[in-house]
């Protein structure tokens, strides 16, 4: 196909961007979920909840905090199941992830729980190690790419 032809199809492919009520509202002008033919895209995704709280986050009556990545991890892998749902699609159409880790001394406990969601028939996977997030209780966040086409 032709560049021109290229760009032609691309642009009348359907799409569609959603910010949904239910989940946590994104800390900027973003959508939660973007179609584009068939391929779904779920922006970066934590574990705050709708409310603005955080799974995997304890805060004793000292102010000692205590994070478990474990837990954010799991919130974030059923954050996205979420968010596909509300396109028709489900956690089994990813194709791929991508997973950016504060610390990488949590790789372990993160590889763990991923492995109660996907296997070796899952999508393909990058685990980067980022700086910080934008919060500072979060030590994970994860985007991903869906393909599913529209049911009839």
């Amino acid at each position: 196909m032709l560049k021109t032809q290229r760009f032609h199809y691309l642009r009348r492919m359907k799409t569609e961007s959603k910010v949904l009520t239910d989940r946590a509202v994104p800390r900027g002008k973003y959508p939660h979920v973007k179609r584009v033919g068939n391929f779904i895209f779920v922006s970066g995704t934590s574990s705050r909840r709708a409310d603005n709280s955080f799974a995997g986050v304890e805060v004793d009556e000292l102010g000692t905090t205590n994070l478990n990545i474990r837990e954010q991890t799991r919130a974030v892998l059923e954050n996205i199941r979420s968010i596909l749902q509300s396109v028709g699609a489900d956690l089994s159409d990813v194709v791929d992830i991508t997973s950016f880790l504060v610390n990488m001394n949590d790789f372990g406990g993160y590889n763990e729980v991923y492995g109660e969601f996907f296997d070796h028939e899952g999508p393909t996977r990058t685990t980067v190690a980022v700086h910080q997030l934008p919060h500072p209780h979060l030590l994970i966040e994860i985007k991903a790419v869906a393909y599913r086409a529209p049911s009839a």
